[in-house]
C-alpha cells in the first residue's frame, strides 16, 4: 500500500465529484428529500377512522356510547345515519371505514341485566386498519359496559367487584407509541444503503466506458489503492449524507436520541463502508454504467426496504426468508439505529451487529479487489 498513490486516486475522485456539481447536488439532496417525503407520508398510526353511527335506541345509554366514540382520537364520526343500508353504502364508497349499529332495546337490556349487543361493521379491504379499528371500538365498548355493570351493582347495594387479575401495561422506549420514532431510524438505513451503492456503482464502470482505465493501468497504482482511493472520496460524501439524515431525524422529526452519538457515528461508518464496497464490487463486475446502476438499485433497495425489518417484522416472514435476511446488512444497521435512538443501549448489546457489518465490509472489499486484479491482469 503506497499512500502517495492512494492519495492521488482519492484526490482525482474528489475533484471529479466536485466538478460534477449536478451529481453532487443529487447525492446531497436526494437523501434529504426521501427522508422528508417518507417521514411525513409513511405512518403506521391508526387514528381518526371515518366512522358512521346508526343509533336505533336513542336513549341516554346509547348516546353515551356515541359520545365516547366521538371523544376518542381513534374515531371520527363522519355521519349519523338512520338507515342500515346507507352505512354499507358509505363503506362501499370508501367514505367510511367503520359503522357502529346500536339496536333497539339496548338500554332496556342493560337495565334488565341481559346481554346487549352492538354491531361493528368494518371495511375488510384494508385489513390492517380494520383489525386495529375493531379492536379500539371493542375495547371502548367493553370499558363502558364494565362501568355500567359496576354502577348497577352499587345501586343494588353491592360492593364494587374486584377482579383477580389487574393488567398494568407499561410501554418502554416509545411511550407515546409514535410510529415515526420507529420508522425514521429505519429510513436512514434504507436511504443510506441505496445512495451509497448507487454512488460507487458507476466509478470503475465509468473508467472503462470513458477509456481512462487504460491510462490508470499504465501507472504503478495497485487494485487495492485504486479501489480504496475511489471509495474514500465517496465515504466522505456518504458521511455528509449521514449528518443530514441525523439532523432531519432529531431536529425536524424530533426522534429521541438516547444512546451514544459516537457509537451511532462509528456504526454508520461501518455500514457505509460495506454499502460503498457493494457498489464498487458491482462496478468491477460490469463494464457498463447502466448495468451497474440497475444492479445496484435492485440489490440495495429491495433487500433494505423489504428484508431489513424496517417495516415488516422478520419474525412473521417464512423461515427461508428469515434465514436469507441474515445476509442483509441493512437488517443489522436498522437494529443498531433503533437500539441507539430509542433504547439508548450500547456496544455491550450491539457488538454482534457491528461485528457483522465489519466482516461484511471486509469480505465485499476483498471480493472487489480480487475482481479488480483479474480485470487489470
Amino acid at each position: 500500500m503506497n499512500w502517495r498513490r492512494f492519495y492521488a486516486i482519492f484526490h482525482k475522485e474528489a475533484l471529479h465529484i466536485l466538478r460534477d456539481w449536478r451529481s453532487l447536488m443529487m447525492a446531497l439532496a436526494v437523501p434529504l428529500m426521501l427522508l422528508l417525503l417518507f417521514g411525513y407520508a409513511l405512518t403506521l398510526d391508526v387514528d381518526q377512522i371515518p366512522t358512521v353511527v346508526y343509533d336505533q335506541d336513542q336513549t341516554p345509554q346509547s348516546r353515551e356510547v356515541v359520545q365516547r366514540l366521538r371523544g376518542s382520537r381513534y374515531f371520527k364520526i363522519v355521519e349519523s345515519q338512520g338507515d342500515y343500508r346507507k352505512i354499507v353504502d358509505r363503506i362501499d364508497k370508501s367514505t367510511a371505514l367503520m359503522g357502529i349499529v346500536i339496536p333497539n332495546r339496548f338500554a332496556h337490556k342493560i337495565e334488565a341485566n341481559e346481554e346487549a349487543q352492538i354491531q361493528i361493521l368494518v371495511d375488510g379491504s384494508d385489513s390492517n386498519t380494520a383489525g386495529i379499528g375493531a379492536g379500539y371500538a371493542e375495547a371502548l365498548i367493553m370499558a363502558y359496559a364494565q362501568e355500567l355493570r359496576e354502577a348497577r351493582m352499587i345501586r343494588q347495594g353491592m360492593s364494587r367487584p374486584k377482579f383477580p387479575i389487574d393488567a398494568r401495561v407499561r410501554v418502554l422506549y416509545n411511550n407515546e407509541m409514535k410510529s415515526r420514532n420507529f420508522i425514521v431510524p429505519g429510513l436512514i438505513a434504507v436511504i443510506l444503503m441505496i445512495i451509497a451503492a448507487l454512488l460507487t456503482s458507476l466509478t470503475v464502470a465509468r473508467e472503462w466506458e470513458n477509456g481512462t482505465m487504460e491510462q490508470l493501468l499504465s501507472t504503478p497504482v495497485r487494485p487495492t489503492e485504486l479501489l480504496l482511493g475511489k471509495l474514500c472520496a465517496y465515504f466522505v460524501l456518504g458521511m455528509f449524507d449521514m449528518a443530514i439524515a441525523l439532523f432531519v431525524a432529531v431536529g425536524i422529526f424530533a426522534v429521541p436520541l438516547r444512546g451514544s452519538t459516537l457509537l451511532l457515528v462509528s456504526s454508520s461508518a461501518l455500514f457505509l463502508f460495506g454499502a460503498l464496497c457493494w457498489g464498487i464490487f458491482l462496478s468491477t463486475v460490469t463494464r457498463s454504467q447502466l448495468l451497474a446502476y440497475q444492479l445496484s438499485l435492485l440489490s440495495s433497495f429491495l433487500p433494505a426496504f423489504l428484508l431489513s425489518g424496517f417495516i415488516y417484522a422478520i419474525e412473521n416472514m417464512p423461515t427461508v426468508i428469515q434465514q436469507f435476511t441474515r445476509i442483509v446488512p441493512a437488517r443489522y444497521f436498522v437494529s443498531i439505529l433503533q437500539g441507539v435512538f430509542l433504547k439508548g443501549i450500547g456496544l455491550s448489546v450491539l457488538w454482534s451487529d457491528m461485528l457483522f457489518l465489519l466482516i461484511y465490509g471486509g469480505l465485499i472489499f476483498s471480493l472487489a479487489a480480487r475482481k479488480m486484479r483479474q480485470k487489470m491482469a
